[in-house]
């Protein structure tokens, strides 16, 4: 018996099963998931044994049963001993990206086995193996921060595909440095060299239809710095004109400050060259930035690089199958690459310094996250997926934990993955939270969120606009 026959069998017979009879298409009557601890994304308490009610894809009433009764006629599913949480939401992914060397051809060269023409094809022709990927992970909306042109079209791709996040996109990234990471014909990184140029560019993304306007604001020694002030602030302004949410890549608390007197409306990775300062802060809050601290990218490349020397595959953190074959199979050749990573680079005292650099910063970074969420700054939660051993989908786990003990609580965590990244995308009116007249995006868990970001790894069904999942029906690994 096929999957399909018993689906609608069991709807003849009105049996519940997650996965199958809980699907809720437009127009279609109500039904509700009764009985577990509803943790709704605003901070709020968590309510015990409450009572969500889906009809047409959309959250019709969410609380305790006493406010929240069933309608008369709607089907119920019992989830009793389970918690209830918005879809999570990634602020920062890169579809032009896959995760591994092939996509980055700048951190570790592999064009040789695999031309990165040929890469990016692919990338464009198949974005939904990482689109189940996220889904598959308890991820329902991302936000694209840059690549190449055809990530604008990803949006209308994704809402077309019931295995899918909802997708927001930047567009190719403007650039402070002329960076070499282009196809002869298709240009991710368009460069800043003037003011003009920074109008003209930022121009083309708002008639692409860009969702915003993204600066990746890299300190080039023979440029000054006086320059890249200038054609930052000239795509800033050209941005508001255009009514386009300004974006910026900025490590160094003095970037940063240069990108929030821009009108930077997100920034998407920690200040970690030093403690930010409270200039820093007053410029966030006058801006309405909200911070996405990116804390766990980095880790991604270090790992790969002692992948290498060592000649062992680096360890995948997939607890539900999300990641497709193809990026398991090339992560694990990673052990094969010891010949790329030159000897000056490979030594125990080269890579033990590598370390002590990264910890030092991802020390900074934990820190002045802790800072910027104290003074009242928003945090949405991003993991940069598409960067090497960033995996589309599972890598929230460990940008969430990492959030975690830089101190924020796990019910802040939960706020920034949900909420937070609602507002960094602009659709904080849409999702986000698990209240009345939102899309129905959440996620059931088997483990208390509000006790441990960890309980986020938890995730038993992911609901898309009113249809759940069961984890197994998404996941990748063997097909």
């Amino acid at each position: 018996m096929t999957r399909s026959m018993l689906v609608a069998i069991l709807s003849l017979l009105a049996v519940p099963m997650f996965g199958g009879v809980a699907r809720a298409d437009e127009g279609s009557a109500p039904f509700a998931l009764v009985g577990a601890t509803l943790v709704d994304g605003t901070g709020a308490a968590p309510v015990a044994d409450s009572v969500v009610v889906v009809e047409g894809g959309r959250l019709a009433c969410a609380g305790p049963r006493d406010r929240c009764p069933v309608p008369e006629g709607a089907r119920t599913i019992d989830v009793a001993g389970r918690w209830i949480a918005p879809g999570l939401v990634d602020a920062h992914v890169h579809f032009s990206q896959t995760g591994w060397a092939d996509g980055r051809p700048d951190a570790l060269d592999v064009r040789a086995r695999y031309p990165y023409a040929e890469v990016v094809a692919g990338l464009e022709e198949h974005p939904e193996r990482f689109f189940r990927a996220h889904l598959c992970s308890g991820t329902t909306a991302v936000f694209d921060v840059g690549g190449y042109p055809w990530t604008l079209d990803l949006a209308a791709r994704a809402a077309a595909d019931p295995l899918a996040p909802r997708v927001r996109a930047a567009g190719p990234l403007l650039s402070t440095w002329d960076f070499w990471l282009n196809l002869p014909a298709e240009k991710q990184f368009l460069y800043l060299a003037d003011e003009d140029a920074a109008a003209e560019q930022v121009g083309y993304l708002a008639a692409r239809g860009a969702d915003a306007v993204k600066v990746w604001f890299i300190p080039v020694e023979e440029r000054p710095a006086d320059e890249m002030i200038r054609v930052v602030r000239a795509a800033g302004e050209e941005a508001s004109r255009h009514g386009l949410p300004l974006i910026v890549h900025a490590t160094s608390l003095d970037e940063a400050k240069t990108a929030l007197g821009a009108g930077a409306k997100l920034l998407v990775h920690s200040v970690d060259d030093r403690p930010v300062d409270e200039e820093f802060l007053d410029l966030a809050r006058k801006a309405g930035a909200v911070y996405c601290p990116t804390l766990t990218v980095a880790r991604g490349y270090l790992r790969m690089r002692r992948s290498a020397v060592a000649g062992e595959p680096p360890r995948v953190d997939d607890p539900h199958g999300c990641v497709d074959t193809e990026t398991l199979s090339h992560v694990a050749e990673t052990a094969e690459l010891g010949d790329l990573i030159s000897e000056r680079r490979a030594t125990p005292h080269s890579l033990a310094s590598a370390e002590r650099s990264l910890a030092r910063r991802e020390e900074i970074a934990a820190a002045n996250l802790l800072v910027v969420h104290r003074a009242g700054i928003p945090v949405a939660m991003g993991t940069d997926a598409g960067n090497p051993l960033t995996l589309h989908g599972p890598s929230v786990y460990a940008e969430l934990e990492a959030m975690e003990a830089a101190g924020l609580t796990p019910m802040e965590v939960l706020v920034a993955a949900t909420a937070g990244g609602a507002r960094a995308l602009g659709l904080e009116g849409e999702i986000g939270t698990v209240e009345a007249g939102k899309a129905a995006d959440l996620i059931i868990l088997g483990e208390d969120p509000s006790a441990s970001a960890s309980a986020l790894r938890a995730v038993r069904w992911v609901m898309k606009s009113g249809v759940l999942y069961d984890v197994s029906e998404l996941a990748t690994r063997d097909r």
